[in-house]
């Protein structure tokens, strides 16, 4: 279906300009995870975990100071500071993951209880690190999608191939790309939010095999386990 144009702006419903999202919300969500990854097994983590957790609350604060209200516009410090804090959890998620496939795979584990805990764990990571990805790549980042810089889109949502489905001030917010990230680690494949950019589907491709890895060697070791 084709995209409908505002007769205002000459341009499509979601290429216009808005006043942002506010940051808390994406900060408290990367806070959360940063804990998650704290209380991680010492088995299941990098070397020194407690500094990385502590250099990722640290860059998460400075994006925060940079602009603790709503993301209006494209910052460039704020941007790479965002980018390298998702850098460093996904390096720190990514060990954990192959340290889990490595212990269930060559040393076993017998703890069902601990093993779907951890698992879990890594999973949501993987869920909420992606969704970051996705909402920071996507446009240009969430201060060029304020701004309307890009004329095309990585991801194209239903609300952009027909406006009656939303309002006509309609725009993606974080919960969007949560949402995306979270129906592909899931389903192992894109849902209702597709990708249009090679970026856009390596990540994807990379999530969904990374997801469908440790779904699916956790659930069979602990069903072993438990029988």
């Amino acid at each position: 279906m084709a995209t409908k144009i505002g007769p205002e702006s000459g341009k499509p419903h979601w290429h216009r300009p808005h006043m942002g999202e506010h940051r808390w919300p994406i900060s408290i969500i990367v806070l959360l995870v940063i804990a998650l990854q704290y209380v991680l097994p010492s088995t299941l983590s990098l070397s020194f975990q407690s500094i990385f957790c502590l250099v990722e609350a640290v860059l998460l604060i400075a994006v925060f100071a940079f602009n603790p209200r709503r993301i209006s516009q494209h910052v460039a410090p704020t941007r790479a500071l965002g980018l390298i804090l998702v850098g460093i959890m996904t390096l720190s998620n990514t060990a954990s993951a192959v340290k889990l496939i490595d212990a269930i795979i060559t040393r076993g584990v017998t703890d069902a209880r601990s093993l779907l805990l951890s698992g879990g764990s890594i999973w949501l990571t993987n869920v909420v690190v992606f969704a970051l990805w996705f909402w920071e790549l996507d446009r240009g980042g969430p201060g060029k999608r304020a701004q309307a810089l890009h004329p095309y889109p990585d991801f194209i949502f239903p609300q952009m191939s027909d406006p009656s489905y939303a309002p006509s001030q309609w725009h993606p917010k974080f919960f969007d790309y949560l949402y995306t990230s979270f129906t592909n680690a899931s389903a192992f494949s894109p849902t209702d939010v597709m990708p249009l950019t090679r970026w856009a589907k390596m990540l994807m491709l990379v999530q969904s095999m990374t997801a469908l890895l440790i779904v699916g060697l956790v659930i069979a070791r602990a069903v072993n386990i438990l029988h």
